[in-house]
């Protein structure tokens, strides 16, 4: 199964992403775009995995040690594809975010399961996106992260869907 390591976000906080999803998606000539039950913000990107490899995926998830932290959405961008544009909002710096992430990536190293260790956090809106539109600033909210999911992505029925098969809860 595909997985990744993600903050699930509130459907308050997606609705809000989805606005700017919409807006994005009115201005565009073409692109794939988020559903809204999908938006989240990767925080590891891990990939095919067997159950053993899943256990010791769960396991290192299970050793972190974090407390609640806010997360500010304060900018959009996109990275230039051939094919088409990806869209992004984009974090704030958050030390909070980066030491969870530096805690995971080291727990799934000792486990033997490694990921990517380049990191810019941000919410995929759009893939493949065609548009005259620029990024521009925006006016940017806060979510409060309260714990980390283990995320499998399939195809069912034809469509992406992402499930959350584990979840690391903050401290109080």
């Amino acid at each position: 199964m595909r997985l990744f390591v993600a903050i699930d976000l509130s459907e308050d906080v997606r609705t809000r992403i989805a606005a700017f999803r919409d807006a994005l998606k009115a201005r565009s000539s073409r692109g794939k775009f988020a559903r809204q039950e999908n938006i989240h913000l990767t925080v590891a990107f891990i990939g095919e995995c067997d159950a053993e490899r899943t256990d010791k995926i769960k396991d290192a998830m299970d050793s972190l040690q974090f407390g609640k932290f806010p997360m500010t959405v304060d900018r959009i961008g996109r990275f230039r594809r051939d094919g088409g544009d990806i869209w992004w909002l984009g974090i704030s710096e958050s030390e909070e975010l980066q030491s969870m992430r530096r805690d995971l990536v080291k727990a799934l190293a000792n486990s033997g399961t490694g990921v990517d260790e380049r990191y810019d956090p941000h919410i995929t809106i759009g893939r493949e996106v065609r548009t005259d539109e620029r990024p521009h600033s925006i006016d940017g909210f806060t979510a409060t992260v309260d714990s980390v999911d283990l995320m499998r992505s399939e195809r069912i029925d034809g469509t992406l869907t992402y499930t959350s098969i584990h979840t690391k809860r903050a401290w109080p």
